[in-house]
């Protein structure tokens, strides 16, 4: 009975030997890194002490005669212990690659403080203030080319553009004090000639022969016939404008075939209250034409002066008789002929004088030009009446002070003159003042600087 108790308890145990490895290699699998590389073999475990209070077997199971001696007793030997199996060897970890030199950080500039916002007000003020500066130095540039451009003409090696430069700025109502930069007082008298009185000749009526007016139907079959000087009314209005061009200037004549539609207009209560511009005369008048003619206290250049600066005769009477006549006269009288030269306000009542104005100088008396030394000019926008022998009148004006036309002077007005067949012909006020108007439109371009 114990023979069988122990041998029960000696496979039991067996059992247990046999599943160690098994349980050792599952621990390593899941990372039994407590393990040795190799495992010890284990010593055979001592059999085990039966306990002393187990049960009594019962006396069935008892054999009363005893084992046969034949049959040897041996005391089954616990089998030796299978070696365990070798536990796989741990491979050797890869060496570690040797860390990289980690760069210093460069230093970094901090980004700067937020500065707070500037006022609506201020940021204008800037802008506003550049534009202004920029327009400045673009003006200061400007003044300083202009200077130089000026002082090559006035110092240069050319007399004649000297003069021209003189007088053309002379003349002007705004900038004739260019002139005083760059020559004292007697010498711009030199070059401008001022105190010489020119000689005017007696002009002679009789050169204007008025035609009679024909009442005699034209034959429409025939058309527009040209006129004696080879001029054509096309649209028989009694109006013709031509284009005028000449070596650096252009500007318009107007022809009015019939001088009676002609006056030099004044508005006699308007002197010293307000100034006109010849769109407001023409106006004024019911006029199809017109231009400017007379001059005018202009002290600030704006052009709305109103009251005149010499002599002006209107309707047969004459006003500002004091003012002097500058250098010449112009006016119509009762019979629509056109007189021109250096009147006094008691010759204008005897010649019978019924429109005039004064400027001047004259510039063509009984078909020939004056003499030659009272012309001397500069450069300019100008406006000047004359008439040839068939009373026709004409009116002229040059263009000036732009890239397309800088301007005519008096000896220019003379040949331009001449060419329409002009008997008497004299200037009149110019520069920016100089304007047409026809067909209710300024026909010329005005020289608004200076």
């Amino acid at each position: 009975m114990d023979e069988n108790r122990q041998d029960i308890y000696a496979r039991s145990s067996q059992r247990r030997k046999n599943r160690a490895p098994l349980l050792a290699q599952q621990k390593q699998q899941q990372g039994g890194r407590f393990l040795r590389s190799r495992q010890r073999p284990q010593k055979p475990a001592a059999p085990e002490e039966l306990p002393t209070d187990m049960p009594e077997i019962p006396a069935e199971f008892l054999t009363a005669e005893p084992l046969p001696e034949a049959i040897p007793q041996v005391t089954p030997e616990a089998p030796a212990p299978e070696a365990a199996p070798e536990a796989p060897a741990l491979e050797a970890a890869p060496e570690a690659p040797a860390p990289e030199a980690v760069p210093e950080p460069a230093e970094t500039e901090l980004p700067p403080k937020p500065q707070a916002k500037r006022p609506l007000w201020r940021r204008i003020l800037t802008v506003v203030g550049r534009v202004l500066s920029f327009l400045l130095v673009t003006v200061l540039l400007i003044v300083i080319g202009l200077y130089a451009l000026m002082y090559v003409l006035a110092k240069g090696p050319s007399p004649t553009a000297r003069d021209i430069f003189v007088r053309s700025v002379r003349e002007t109502s705004a900038m004739g004090f260019v002139a005083n930069l760059y020559f004292s007082e007697s010498e711009i008298q030199k070059i401008t000639g001022s105190g010489q009185e020119p000689e005017y000749i007696q002009m002679d009526t009789s050169l204007i022969e008025l035609p009679e007016k024909d009442e005699t139907p034209q034959d429409p079959n025939q058309g527009p016939q040209p006129d004696a000087w080879g001029m054509v009314d096309e649209d028989g209005d009694g109006i013709i404008v031509e284009e005028v061009r000449g070596e650096g200037y252009n500007g318009y004549m107007m022809v009015v075939l019939d001088p009676s539609r002609v006056i030099m207009g004044s508005v006699p209560e308007d002197f010293g209250r307000k100034g006109r511009t010849v769109a407001d005369m023409v106006d004024h008048f019911n006029a199809v034409a017109g231009t400017n003619a007379g001059g005018f206290y202009d002290p600030g250049g704006t052009g709305n002066g109103s009251i005149p600066d010499t002599m002006v005769v209107y309707e047969g009477k004459v006003y500002y008789e004091g003012s002097g006549i500058r250098n010449g006269f112009a006016g119509f009288d009762s019979n629509h002929i056109l007189h021109v030269g250096k009147f006094s306000a008691a010759q204008v009542r005897e010649r019978d004088i019924q429109y005039g104005v004064c400027f001047g100088p004259v510039l063509v008396v009984n078909g020939q030009p004056v003499d030659q030394s009272a012309l001397g000019s500069g450069v300019n926008p100008r406006t000047a009446i004359g008439q040839r022998s068939d009373g026709a009148v004409l009116l002229l004006v040059i263009d000036g002070r732009q890239v397309s036309s800088l301007g005519a002077t008096y000896q220019d007005l003379v040949d331009v003159f001449l060419s329409y067949g002009a008997v008497n012909a004299c200037n009149l006020d110019g520069g920016s003042s100089t304007m047409m108007w026809y067909q209710g439109d300024y026909i010329n371009n005005c020289a608004s600087v200076v």
